[in-house]
């Protein structure tokens, strides 16, 4: 029976040059390995040990990167170690086997939103009826199922993002502040839903899994053991579970130390 080892991304594997936190003297700084090129410029990097973990990993374990970019920006990620088979994209929305989209998937999903949620349209004229242009940057949709705003973090107003989630709550829909970007999502679009379809697909009876931010909480609860690092929405709010570890670790080096008990608890079985 294989192992699922479903891992978010952003901040928890890979790091953009403003997240490493790299906090110790220079000459006692990690080699980074760069591995997202976009617009002709280093975007993303974990360090050279966890590159050597990941391809370990996915040699003794199904690995299934699982994130809430689209899959045109999921696509320009290139991690080591062998291709994965299946990969989950827009929080659940697509489920990726071989590289494709599995369209069985991904329409089951639609209608589901369509049962359960209000409808797109509707959150993407609130977001942009009541965004302040003063913090507002960007605008976004993502592959026709969820919204985000990219803001200035020091100019938005706390109250705005809390009385958003309210509005949001009422409609079917979650929201989660990750960064500089705003997550309005439909509540059944999770990474759990995806990671449990592929759990079913490769007969897997045991799922680890990694996350920092509040839309991967339900992959947390719904995996068998979760980590989640010292950063991030989910620490922040002090969160965790039956099964998740809180590590003490920040930054590039949190992703490293995921990778290492994603090792440790796959050989030990």
């Amino acid at each position: 029976m294989p192992v699922i080892v479903a891992s978010d991304l952003d901040r928890t594997l890979i790091y953009s040059a403003a997240a490493l936190a790299l906090t110790m003297p220079d000459a006692r700084a990690p080699r980074l390995l760069c591995v997202e090129v976009h617009e002709s410029r280093p975007l993303s990097y974990l360090t050279e040990t966890a590159g050597h973990l990941l391809t370990e990993l996915g040699d003794e374990a199904l690995f299934v990167p699982t994130t809430t970019r689209t899959r045109k920006q999921y696509q320009r990620i290139n991690l080591p170690g062998p291709p994965p088979t299946y990969a989950i994209c827009a929080n659940g929305g697509h489920l990726l086997v071989d590289g494709v989209s599995d369209r069985d998937w991904h329409e089951s999903v639609q209608a589901r939103l369509a049962d359960e949620c209000a409808p797109l349209s509707e959150v993407q004229d609130h977001l942009l009826r009541t965004a302040d242009p003063v913090w507002l940057r960007k605008h976004r949709t993502a592959e026709d199922l969820f919204a985000y705003l990219v803001v200035e973090r020091e100019l938005l107003h706390e109250e705005w993002v809390k009385e958003l989630g309210e509005w949001a709550e009422n409609r079917g829909w979650t929201v989660s502040l990750q960064g500089r970007k705003i997550y309005a999502v439909p509540k059944p679009l999770t990474k759990s839903a995806a990671m449990r379809e592929v759990a079913r697909r490769s007969g897997a009876d045991l799922t680890l899994a990694a996350g920092d931010s509040l839309l991967d909480a339900d992959l947390l609860l719904a995996a068998d053991l979760g980590w989640r690092p010292g950063h991030g929405e989910l620490a922040e709010a002090s969160w965790t579970a039956p099964g998740v570890r809180a590590l003490p670790e920040r930054g590039v080096l949190a992703g490293e130390r995921i990778l290492r008990e994603f090792l440790r608890t796959v050989r030990s079985r």
